[in-house]
């Protein structure tokens, strides 16, 4: 036998474990909960991850990820006592804070205090204090649950993104989406159960942060979870298409004939990655036909047009990736990510988030609007926010009409909406500076606790074996439920 065929045929101790262990138990499991339940189960380490582990309040997610960190002391967190201190130097003060400052101010000679330059006003019955930024999130503040008091490990865009995102400022983990496709499987056999839309920003100006695939990837999960990106320009989704000449009757044998093979490869070595090449296969058929349908926004009528604002008629921008969103929860998809960039504003801070939060504001009310009226935000959990704060103090050269801020991971804002939260409610404080918290800390990990609450799952059950350890997204440090949040 050369070495070739013996390493086709070889059978590895742990593939048996795993054949052998599961395959009846996926047989019976399959003959009790039929199609459905099989779908969810599929290809689980843990097949008591597929099944909700307590009631879930909501069955789907969009998160709204702000990559840069929009500054919490210009939208949400009003501290008007700061503009009698306009300059005041803080360098004395922040000593005695302990403060870790990042190599773009370390060097500074003086921290001026920068109170912001915007209005806030309150809104709704509960009376929430809303930038003038922000008019059309102020319309809906009553829906909205504002967290003040977030606070994260990291103070730097790339490890602090894949902690918000991946629980873990080490590379390699896996993203939110990735957990809740493992843990709850997909309600559509048509489209992946993780999406990530990447909205264009219209901010000429503006400072774009870098991302990685590594925010939406399945790290260490079978790489059926990773999230699929639909492009904003262009195809959605490269070489999708069928190649000029090939008959869809055509492609299917070709794929007959291929997943022939790999099922062949499959009995011989039981490799598990080859059934996640078959299954990723077939979604792609599968989309070849829902992709153009679903991207096709002809059918929506001008009232949701004007409900999300102009720009939803214009591809790859914000407002139209919100209505994407909507329509690809209607199909079934479970985790809906929106990133939207140049929120890094360490100058020209006014001029920037002027722009950033126009492009974001009409859009994100036309969102919740829009899954109010359908009925779905009830069962539908939005997230809102970035992935840390900005200082108080100012970064660079600070007049009466423009500042800058720096990284601040010690405190920053954002909000939740449906999936059983209750609105209305402001959660947290800071203290008069924006620069501690006061009441209610809420950790990165709690912020997951609460999402996998949300939706059933318990934090410390949904877990996978990964060299040798059970890999969660909460990690092992502390993470509580904020399950006062709740309706």
């Amino acid at each position: 036998m050369t070495p070739i065929e013996y390493h086709n045929t070889a059978y590895s101790r742990r593939q048996f474990f795993r054949k052998s262990g599961t395959g009846l138990g996926m047989a019976a499991l399959a003959s009790l909960l039929g199609q459905r339940g099989v779908s969810a189960a599929d290809g689980l380490a843990d097949l008591g991850n597929s099944l909700p582990q307590i009631a879930p309040k909501a069955k789907r997610v969009i998160y709204i990820s702000l990559i840069g960190a929009p500054s919490q002391l210009d939208l949400f967190d009003y501290k008007p006592d700061l503009k009698k201190r306009f300059k005041e130097d803080l360098k004395t003060w922040l000593k005695g804070q302990g403060e870790r400052l990042t190599g773009m101010t370390s060097g500074q000679g003086a921290f001026p205090l920068a109170p912001s330059i915007f209005k806030f006003q309150q809104h709704g019955q509960s009376g929430t204090h809303i930038s003038e930024l922000l008019p059309w999130t102020g319309k809906m503040v009553d829906d909205l649950c504002l967290i003040k008091s977030m606070h994260t490990d990291a103070i730097n865009h790339e490890p602090a993104n894949q902690l918000v995102y991946t629980g873990s400022m080490q590379a390699g983990k896996a993203s939110i989406g990735s957990w809740l496709s493992y843990g709850l499987g997909s309600m559509n056999q048509e489209l992946p159960s993780f999406v990530v839309l990447h909205a264009t920003h219209s901010s000429p100006h503006s400072n774009v942060q870098a991302i990685s695939s590594r925010l939406w990837g399945s790290g260490y999960l079978p790489g059926k979870h990773a999230g699929v990106a639909l492009r904003s320009l262009g195809d959605p989704v490269l070489f999708l298409q069928d190649t000029p000449g090939i008959s869809r009757e055509t492609r299917r044998n070709m794929l007959d004939g291929l997943n022939d093979l790999n099922r062949r490869s499959f009995s011989a070595i039981g490799d598990p990655e080859i059934e996640v090449r078959m299954q990723q296969y077939e979604m792609a058929f599968r989309m070849q036909a829902s992709v153009p349908e679903l991207t096709d926004l002809t059918g929506e009528t001008e009232a949701t047009y004007q409900l999300y604002g102009d720009d939803s008629k214009k591809r790859g921008t914000f407002a139209n990736s919100a209505l994407m969103a909507r329509r690809l929860l209607e199909r079934g998809v479970r985790f809906v990510q929106i990133f939207h960039r140049g929120w890094d504003q360490h100058g020209s801070l006014p001029r920037d988030i002027a722009s950033q939060c126009k492009d974001v504001d009409q859009g994100g009310y036309g969102l919740i609007q829009d899954l109010k009226q359908r009925g779905m935000l009830e069962d539908t959990l939005v997230i809102w926010g970035g992935e840390f704060g900005r200082t108080v103090y100012c970064q660079g050269g600070l007049s009466e009409t423009d500042y800058g801020r720096d990284h601040h991971p010690r405190c920053f804002s954002i909000w939740m909406a449906g999936g059983g939260i209750k609105g209305g409610q402001v959660y947290g404080e800071t203290d008069e500076m924006s620069y501690n918290i006061v009441r209610d800390p809420v950790h990165i990990r709690d912020l997951h606790a609460t999402l996998l609450h949300s939706l059933g799952l318990e934090h410390e059950r949904l877990s996978f074996k990964f060299q040798g350890l059970d890999q969660r997204l909460t990690g092992v440090e502390p993470a509580k439920v904020l399950k006062e949040l709740f309706a």
